[in-house]
Protein backbone atom coordinates (compact mmCIF):
# COMPACT_ATOMS: atom_id res chain seq x y z
CA UNK A 1 0.00 0.00 0.00
CA UNK A 2 1.37 3.42 -0.93
CA UNK A 3 1.93 6.25 1.54
CA UNK A 4 -0.77 8.95 1.41
CA UNK A 5 0.39 12.11 -0.34
CA UNK A 6 -0.32 15.44 1.33
CA UNK A 7 -1.61 18.48 -0.49
CA UNK A 8 -1.50 22.02 0.81
CA UNK A 9 -4.64 24.16 0.83
CA UNK A 10 -4.40 27.71 2.20
CA UNK A 11 -1.11 26.78 3.87
CA UNK A 12 -2.64 23.80 5.66
CA UNK A 13 -1.47 20.23 4.94
CA UNK A 14 -4.37 18.05 3.84
CA UNK A 15 -3.75 14.29 3.78
CA UNK A 16 -4.58 12.65 0.48
CA UNK A 17 -6.12 9.27 1.08
CA UNK A 18 -9.44 7.71 0.19
CA UNK A 19 -10.79 8.47 3.68
CA UNK A 20 -9.56 12.08 3.61
CA UNK A 21 -11.01 12.51 0.12
CA UNK A 22 -14.38 11.15 1.27
CA UNK A 23 -14.35 13.46 4.30
CA UNK A 24 -13.54 16.46 2.11
CA UNK A 25 -16.26 15.53 -0.35
CA UNK A 26 -18.81 15.17 2.47
CA UNK A 27 -17.79 18.53 3.95
CA UNK A 28 -18.19 20.29 0.59
CA UNK A 29 -21.54 18.58 -0.01
CA UNK A 30 -22.73 19.69 3.45
CA UNK A 31 -21.68 23.29 2.74
CA UNK A 32 -23.38 23.27 -0.66
CA UNK A 33 -26.53 21.78 0.85
CA UNK A 34 -26.77 24.56 3.43
CA UNK A 35 -25.92 27.37 0.98
CA UNK A 36 -27.58 25.92 -2.12
CA UNK A 37 -29.16 28.07 -4.78
CA UNK A 38 -28.48 31.55 -5.99
CA UNK A 39 -30.21 33.47 -3.20
CA UNK A 40 -28.80 32.52 0.21
CA UNK A 41 -25.44 34.26 -0.06
CA UNK A 42 -26.94 37.44 -1.57
CA UNK A 43 -29.45 37.52 1.31
CA UNK A 44 -26.65 37.14 3.85
CA UNK A 45 -24.65 39.88 2.14
CA UNK A 46 -27.70 42.20 2.12
CA UNK A 47 -28.17 41.58 5.85
CA UNK A 48 -24.58 42.56 6.66
CA UNK A 49 -25.60 46.22 6.95
CA UNK A 50 -27.85 45.42 9.93
CA UNK A 51 -31.42 44.35 10.74
CA UNK A 52 -33.84 44.77 7.87
CA UNK A 53 -37.52 44.24 7.20
CA UNK A 54 -38.86 41.79 4.63
CA UNK A 55 -39.81 44.30 1.91
CA UNK A 56 -36.52 46.19 2.26
CA UNK A 57 -34.67 42.89 1.96
CA UNK A 58 -36.69 41.95 -1.12
CA UNK A 59 -35.73 45.27 -2.73
CA UNK A 60 -32.07 44.79 -1.79
CA UNK A 61 -31.91 41.30 -3.35
CA UNK A 62 -32.90 42.17 -6.90
CA UNK A 63 -35.04 39.63 -8.71
CA UNK A 64 -36.15 37.48 -5.77
CA UNK A 65 -39.87 36.82 -5.32
CA UNK A 66 -41.61 37.14 -1.96
CA UNK A 67 -42.34 33.40 -1.91
CA UNK A 68 -38.71 32.43 -2.55
CA UNK A 69 -37.39 35.02 -0.09
CA UNK A 70 -39.71 33.66 2.61
CA UNK A 71 -38.52 30.09 1.95
CA UNK A 72 -34.84 31.09 1.93
CA UNK A 73 -35.20 33.11 5.16
CA UNK A 74 -36.78 30.10 6.91
CA UNK A 75 -33.90 27.86 5.78
CA UNK A 76 -31.27 30.41 6.83
CA UNK A 77 -32.95 30.72 10.24
CA UNK A 78 -33.09 26.92 10.57
CA UNK A 79 -29.34 26.77 9.88
CA UNK A 80 -28.69 29.53 12.46
CA UNK A 81 -27.40 32.18 10.04
CA UNK A 82 -30.12 34.69 10.90
CA UNK A 83 -32.80 35.45 13.43
CA UNK A 84 -36.34 36.67 12.89
CA UNK A 85 -37.26 39.34 15.41
CA UNK A 86 -40.96 40.11 15.97
CA UNK A 87 -41.79 43.41 17.70
CA UNK A 88 -45.23 44.01 19.31
CA UNK A 89 -46.10 47.14 17.38
CA UNK A 90 -49.23 47.97 15.41
CA UNK A 91 -48.90 46.65 12.80
CA UNK A 92 -46.42 43.98 13.92
CA UNK A 93 -42.83 44.75 12.90
CA UNK A 94 -40.64 41.85 11.80
CA UNK A 95 -36.92 42.26 11.16
CA UNK A 96 -34.26 39.83 10.09
CA UNK A 97 -30.69 40.04 11.28
CA UNK A 98 -27.54 37.97 11.04
CA UNK A 99 -26.37 35.83 13.94
CA UNK A 100 -22.75 35.84 15.10
CA UNK A 101 -22.48 32.36 13.51
CA UNK A 102 -23.04 33.90 10.06
CA UNK A 103 -19.61 35.50 10.45
CA UNK A 104 -18.14 32.03 9.88
CA UNK A 105 -19.01 32.60 6.21
CA UNK A 106 -16.90 35.76 5.90
CA UNK A 107 -13.85 33.99 4.44
CA UNK A 108 -16.08 31.95 2.09
CA UNK A 109 -17.84 35.09 0.83
CA UNK A 110 -14.55 36.96 0.43
CA UNK A 111 -13.00 34.02 -1.46
CA UNK A 112 -16.03 33.81 -3.77
CA UNK A 113 -15.94 37.59 -4.34
CA UNK A 114 -12.24 37.55 -5.18
CA UNK A 115 -12.62 34.56 -7.47
CA UNK A 116 -15.65 36.14 -9.16
CA UNK A 117 -13.70 39.32 -9.90
CA UNK A 118 -10.77 37.30 -11.22
CA UNK A 119 -13.04 35.16 -13.39
CA UNK A 120 -14.90 38.17 -14.78
CA UNK A 121 -11.58 39.80 -15.73
CA UNK A 122 -10.41 36.60 -17.40
CA UNK A 123 -13.60 36.22 -19.44
CA UNK A 124 -13.63 39.91 -20.44
CA UNK A 125 -10.00 39.65 -21.61
CA UNK A 126 -10.95 36.60 -23.66
CA UNK A 127 -13.86 38.48 -25.27
CA UNK A 128 -11.59 41.41 -26.21
CA UNK A 129 -9.08 39.18 -28.02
Amino acid sequence: MSTPVEATVAGQAIPHSEQACNQSLQAVQDALYVLNGKWKLPIIIALRSGPIRFRELQRAVTGITAKILSKELKELEMNEFLTRNVYPTTPVTIEYELTPYSGSLDTVIEALRAWGLQHRTRILKKEVQ
